[in-house]
């Protein structure tokens, strides 16, 4: 189920299920509500966006009731997570899903924000977006190709593919926005030849297996797997979180895997991606492509959860079609 795509004159609320928009610079708040507004898009915040506490974050309630709000207020077309964190698991017991389905609506986040978007997809068969926050947005420089690839995926239902940016970068941006960092990217790492397509099912590796033997855990049913994760994963952790992830019911039905750009601090080298990919018997002869442009680096591109994708990985050949209509 697709949501409406947005338009000009469409309202996006910025909702905080994670971390509280306070962490927020107020210079990158205005940055990011000028950048929707030129594109035509009415910005509004939930009523607790800013609450915070001792983890800076709010309770259980005000997060939820801010959601729901948000899914419940006809005026609104789209949602934005504010930022990422640790905590937004907590809320998947007290989430009305049915009120969710009764009001599809565009909703998009990464990081932390996977565990509720795959709930919401689990649950509801809403597609959600693995995309930019609202604080993405407050990027000054260099925001170029994550804007083109948000305004592809939530304004029209045209086919787009995930192209290599031609630059990235992980530094820390929000700290002094004219001293940035960035190295050419070149192309996309072919850890694994093939052809493949499926249902986009993923996000940030260690959150979403936080949903496993839950309700909340979507199917894994002729999945292209696309996962990334942050600077504080390395090799050891990523290869058990996703051997983890492999004893799920139906990952043998795995039909591609697509890796997310690693952080430089993860220090997770081609050659121990490599290996870790070759130990899992269960990824034998499918196409696997890493350094892929989404995750906790610059740019990033939106990727509809629960969207199909088709894959080419031929030696240094790739090509990540993203169809928006499920089948």
């Amino acid at each position: 189920m697709f949501a409406e795509r947005l338009k000009p004159g469409d309202e996006i609320r910025i909702i905080a299920p994670s971390r509280s928009m306070a962490i927020m610079k107020s210079a990158q708040v205005r940055i990011a509500e000028d950048r929707l507004n030129n594109l035509g898009f009415i910005v509004t915040y939930g009523k607790n966006v800013e609450v915070h506490d001792e983890f800076f974050s709010s309770s259980i309630e005000e997060r939820v009731e801010d959601l729901h709000d948000a899914f419940t207020d006809s005026n609104v077309k789209g949602i934005l997570t504010a930022i990422g964190g640790y905590n937004t698991n907590q809320l998947l017991n007290y989430i009305d899903f049915d009120l969710i389905k009764d009001n599809p609506k565009i909703f998009c986040g990464y990081s932390d924000i996977t565990a509720l978007g795959a709930a919401i997809y689990a649950k509801t068969g809403l597609i959600t977006y693995s995309g930019p926050h609202f604080s993405s947005f407050g990027v000054k420089h260099g925001f170029d190709y994550t804007l083109d690839g948000f305004i592809e995926a939530m304004t029209n239902d045209a086919p787009y593919e995930i192209e290599p940016s031609s630059h990235w970068s992980d530094d820390a941006w929000y700290l002094d926005q004219e001293a940035r960092k960035f190295v050419e990217a070149g192309e996309y790492t072919v850890l694994q030849e093939g052809a493949a397509e499926g249902t986009l099912i993923g996000g940030n590796l260690c959150t979403l297996n936080l949903l496993q033997g839950t309700e909340f855990m979507p199917s894994l049913k002729d999945a292209v797997l696309f996962i990334e994760d942050d600077e504080e994963s390395h090799a050891l952790t990523f290869d058990r979180d996703l051997q983890s992830l492999l004893h799920q019911p139906d990952a043998h039905t795995i039909k591609a895997v697509i890796i997310g750009r690693f952080q430089k601090n993860s220090q997770i080298t081609v050659p121990a991606l490599s290996k870790i990919i070759e130990s899992k018997k269960e990824l034998q002869g499918i196409p696997v492509i890493a350094n892929v442009n989404f995750g906790h680096v610059q740019p990033i591109a939106a990727i509809p959860f629960g969207g199909r994708a088709s894959i080419i990985a031929e030696n240094e050949k790739t090509e990540i079609f993203i169809e928006q209509n499920p089948k």
